[in-house]
């Protein structure tokens, strides 16, 4: 990369870590450009308002996302492998952000009632990866590995209850174990909703 792309991936790397730690909206211009050592107008040159920084912040982690959770569970076959990739390594990632924060959660608190460019991009970013749960469910449902009679809505709905819940016991009342109770739940959950004919 040139030294303009370099310095710009360097302040949206940076920008990411401050938005997940005090949200997109706690993100500004005279913080980034303190934590860089550069003028506001030095983090200016590179975005045109804060508003374009914190869609490019929301860019780069949905990006982050996608590389770390969506993709490589694609690669498994479909049915129930998928599905299970996607929610282990989904359960992974919130797992690092206790430390940090995870913008798709702090997001939807902060926008739930704010309209404009930042909620509906952030509301695309969950709907897709909700339709991506959504098409693994019916798959596994397809294929038979889950019962025909399955509720793929319902069962998403009961896989982001637990990620909501990881992050609320371990993120704000700290409570130890939260991981392994969401590994169980879920566990569960697929023991609910298996095809009888495929566990035997």
């Amino acid at each position: 990369m040139r030294k303009g792309e370099q310095t710009r991936a360097a302040i949206l790397d940076v920008a990411l870590e401050l938005a997940s730690r005090n949200g997109l909206e706690g993100l500004t211009i005279g913080l980034l450009a303190d934590r860089m050592n550069m003028s506001k107008s030095g983090v200016f040159a590179h975005f045109g308002s804060r508003e374009d920084l914190q869609m490019e912040v929301l860019k780069l982690y949905h990006h982050r996302f996608e590389q770390e959770v969506f993709f490589p569970s694609v690669k498994e076959p479909r049915g129930l492998p998928r599905l299970e990739s996607m929610f282990a390594r989904w359960l992974k990632r919130v797992s690092v952000e206790i430390a940090s924060g995870c913008i798709y959660i702090s997001g939807a608190v902060e926008y739930d009632d704010r309209p404009g460019p930042i909620r509906d991009a952030l509301v695309a970013m969950v709907r897709a990866w909700q339709g991506a749960l959504l098409r693994a469910v019916q798959q596994s449902v397809d294929c038979g590995d889950l019962q025909q009679g399955a509720d793929p809505q319902q069962l998403v709905y009961e896989m982001y209850g637990l990620i909501l819940a990881l992050h609320h016991d371990a993120r704000f009342l700290r409570i130890p174990g939260a991981v392994d109770r969401a590994n169980r739940g879920f566990a569960r959950l697929i023991e609910n909703y298996r095809n009888p004919v495929q566990s035997k």
